[in-house]
């Protein structure tokens, strides 16, 4: 059975996890969907109530049946590097490439309609609400007198993207940043505007998941930051991310949030605060963890190459991301 990776070809966090994957013996195929029809091909066959399916990658052909587990992990655009690409081929490729996939009984980090949705940040800070963890004051509005009233109730706001990355080529991330005490919330009424409290905090804290394998990293706050310098991304920072223990209540609302979201993986941002309350701030259900892993050894490659090979961690079925029965 074959672990199948969708990601490009420049991906040392997937590399990370393949090395693993090799030194158990684990079978991998590693394709971007943006190689099809220009090295990558696909066939599937639908004939008297059965299905078959192929992938041919680097001259390698793989059944679909044949598959594990699929980590989509960081795919290209389906046919982006097509001899001749077009809006159409990369529809028609999506379309053939991941309605084949989902007829396999292999097992999803993450499942794409799960991963889709798990996208949206007014939709990630309700379930986290639901799930019990403390989620900042927010507002997302394109009313100017709401963004007003909002800043009068809460003074010391930030303002960040509603979606992510800015989409230029290459993206570009959009930091979070202070909003000033006389801002003019005028241009609220041109584009979505996301405003959140400030949480005063001591710590930055990045909580990966992995089915039910939960690793922590702590990062302390400057003493000396500025106070503008909120986005643990851009803020200037010597001291090392370290491993942290996750409190009972966290962890529960953690797990709950994944298995409500149908996720395999995830990675939760928390800011602490002085009373050492763990704020919400957003689950990046493909997030990096690469730099974690480096600075504070745990072995966050090594649960996934697990997961992707079948073998269960702590809880595993808590949120395990199989969504092979209702794909």
């Amino acid at each position: 059975m074959t672990v199948l990776i969708l990601t490009s070809e420049e991906d040392v966090t997937a590399d990370m996890v393949v090395l693993r994957l090799g030194e158990a013996g684990v079978p991998v195929v590693r394709l971007d969907p943006a190689d099809l029809t220009n090295g990558v091909a696909l066939s599937g066959e639908y004939v008297q109530g059965a299905c078959r399916g192929h992938l041919s990658v680097g001259g390698r052909l793989v059944s679909m049946n044949g598959l594990r587990s699929i980590w989509v992990r960081r795919p290209g655009t389906p046919a982006a590097r097509a001899v001749q690409p077009s809006t159409w081929l990369t529809e028609e490729s999506a379309q053939a490439l991941y309605g084949m996939l989902r007829w396999s009984d292999a097992r999803w980090m993450n499942h794409p309609d799960a991963a889709r949705r798990a996208r949206h940040k007014p939709w990630q800070l309700h379930l986290a609400q639901r799930s019990g963890l403390p989620v900042p004051a927010t507002l997302i509005t394109t009313f100017p007198q709401a963004a007003r009233r909002f800043a009068e109730r809460f003074p010391d706001l930030v303002v960040k993207p509603v979606s992510g990355a800015h989409p230029q080529e290459p993206p570009r991330a959009v930091p979070t940043s202070r909003v000033a005490p006389d801002a003019d919330f005028s241009a609220v009424a041109f584009g979505p505007t996301l405003l959140q409290r400030r949480v005063a905090k001591r710590a930055d804290i990045r909580l990966t998941v992995v089915g039910g394998t939960l690793l922590a990293a702590r990062k302390p706050a400057d003493p000396d930051a500025h106070p503008d310098d909120v986005d643990v991304r851009f803020a200037p920072s010597v001291s090392p991310w370290q491993p942290v223990d996750v409190p009972p209540r966290v962890a529960e609302g953690v797990l709950r949030y994944m298995a409500d979201a149908e996720l395999a993986y995830g990675a939760f941002d928390f800011a602490e605060d002085a009373d050492g309350i763990w704020w919400f701030l957003e689950c990046n259900q493909s997030g990096q963890f690469g730099f974690v892993e480096m600075d504070t050894g745990q072995p966050i490659a090594a649960a996934i190459a697990d997961w992707l090979a079948g073998r269960p961690g702590p809880d595993d079925g808590r949120a395990n991301g199989d969504r092979s029965a209702a794909s």
